[in-house]
């Protein structure tokens, strides 16, 4: 199997404690699979921007950003440091890839807070007039910090809050306002609990990992100078809080990362995966055509689902889901999983012959549907799909009236009895039968889960809202 591929969103490599060994730090997170590692920039007042730039080219896989920390806004006159910013930026356009590390700082409060404010502003400005993200460090400031984001406005190209270590409600806003979130080995401390739940509630497509080396070095190294090799560390403490695989996290934090940070083509972005695998789990996009129009779809934001980009140039036929699976699947995969960005029974005759197929092998199946089958092929389909072992049916509402408020169906009232009527014909013929729902704001998920438990008889599960957007 492939290493993971990492990338370190905010570490300072020209901090001197690097200063002997540097090419060896450098080796290390290359050894440790680090794909691409953010030189954060922050000014200095005796040298500029000279050494960050110079540990940059040193760096055959990093890029550079500028900035002026918070500790060092009192010291800004005039706007020469900020035309040094532009001028670099255009200079080395090619490794400029944001402008920050800029914000907040009131812990120390090395400067005061109205310098620290202006300094702040002027970075919201350049970053909008350059088109470049933004790179945000707020320590005891939460509440200014997001006010002037409220107040100047997120560039367009949107930005990060580093270092996170504020509480839900401040992730929430700023995710609502389109920045993404970094955690780095601040997680993995045994008394961060209140920091991984926020890590658990924010939507893994909005989250960044980062060392902020040579500070704040993870377990189990925290009391050493912190390297870019030890964000994997933190990847591995994510995995554990959202359920997923360190590969997941390497593979989704990398695409979301290139993503904020421009350092992906339009041919490696828009390469659609038919075969993806999620955990321990092999998902098949086999269509991109819905029966409905969820309202709260993720597509109608992005084609791309943990790290896949899942938008079908074409629907793929049988022999190209068997090329995309790859040999032995049985071996390598707890289960295939029939679900991508599309209702999967559309393709019933696909479905049923790429399943048998992989039945034959050994394979466990599921199919995640949203149980209209029945309707769209005028039968009922339920007696062809014995060989699957779990059928996963979105249920989505306790009745008819709010089923039909959430999804564009063209069944209109039709379509919420046709649901419950699957998951009990589905009960005569399937070993594992789940009704889910995702957790729309104002939905009765009590109501949910008394019509699938107790009136229904099978399993139930809340699927998480994404609300990122």
């Amino acid at each position: 199997m492939n290493k993971s591929l990492f990338i370190d969103t905010h570490a300072h490599l020209d901090d001197a404690k690097y200063d002997l060994d540097r090419a060896d730090v450098i080796q290390r997170a290359k050894d440790a699979g680090l794909k691409t590692i953010i030189n954060v920039g922050c000014w200095d007042a005796k040298r500029g921007f000279a050494s960050v730039v110079a540990s940059t080219r040193q760096c055959d896989i990093s890029y550079l950003t500028l900035g002026i920390h918070p500790h060092q806004a009192g010291l800004i006159r005039g706007e020469a440091v900020y035309d040094e910013m532009r001028r670099l930026a255009l200079d080395m356009a090619n490794r400029v890839v944001a402008i920050g590390e800029t914000g907040l700082d009131y812990h120390y409060k090395d400067s005061s807070v109205d310098a620290q404010k202006a300094v702040f502003s002027a970075h919201i400005r350049i970053a909008r007039e350059l088109n470049l993200p933004l790179i945000i460090h707020t320590r005891d400031a939460a509440e200014d910090t997001m006010a002037m984001l409220r107040a100047e406005g997120v560039p367009q190209a949107g930005g990060v809050i580093h270092c996170f270590s504020g509480d839900w409600p401040m992730a929430e806003e700023a995710i609502r306002m389109g920045l993404y979130i970094s955690f780095t080995g601040v997680i993995t401390f045994p008394k961060s609990a209140a920091l991984r739940e926020v890590a658990k509630k924010t939507p893994i497509e909005r989250i960044l990992i980062e060392t902020d080396c040579p500070y704040l070095a993870p377990m189990p190294h925290r009391g050493k100078r912190n390297e870019p090799a030890f964000v994997a560390h933190t990847a591995a403490e994510l995995a554990q809080v959202k359920g997923l695989s360190v590969d997941d996290v390497a593979r989704i934090t990398t695409a979301n990362a290139e993503e904020l940070f421009g350092l992906r083509g339009p041919v490696e972005r828009d390469e659609p995966a038919i075969a993806y695998p999620i955990r321990n789990s092999l998902y098949l996009n086999v269509t991109n055509r819905c029966t409905n129009q969820c309202t709260f779809c993720a597509k109608f934001k992005s084609y791309n689902v943990k790290g896949h980009y899942l938008r079908l140039r074409e629907e793929p036929d049988l022999f190209e889901c068997i090329r995309a699976i790859g040999p032995d699947p049985q071996k390598r995969y707890d289960e295939i999983v029939f679900c991508g960005f599309g209702e999967p029974l559309l393709r019933l005759s696909l479905v049923i012959e790429l399943g048998l197929y992989l039945k034959k092998l050994g394979c466990r199946i599921r199919i995640d549907t949203d149980g209209l089958a029945n309707l769209a092929h005028g039968m009922n389909v339920l007696p062809q799909l014995k060989f699957v072992d779990c059928i996963s049916v979105s249920l989505n509402a306790p009745d008819s009236e709010t089923y039909q408020r959430l999804i564009k169906t063209p069944y209109g009232d039709r379509s919420h009895p046709a649901i419950v009527y699957f998951l009990r014909e589905a009960k005569k013929h399937i070993a594992k039968v789940v009704a889910s729902v995702v957790a729309v704001p104002g939905l009765d998920i009590e109501a949910c889960r008394k019509l699938a438990e107790d009136d229904i008889g099978v399993g139930f599960r809340v699927r998480e809202y994404d609300n990122v957007g």
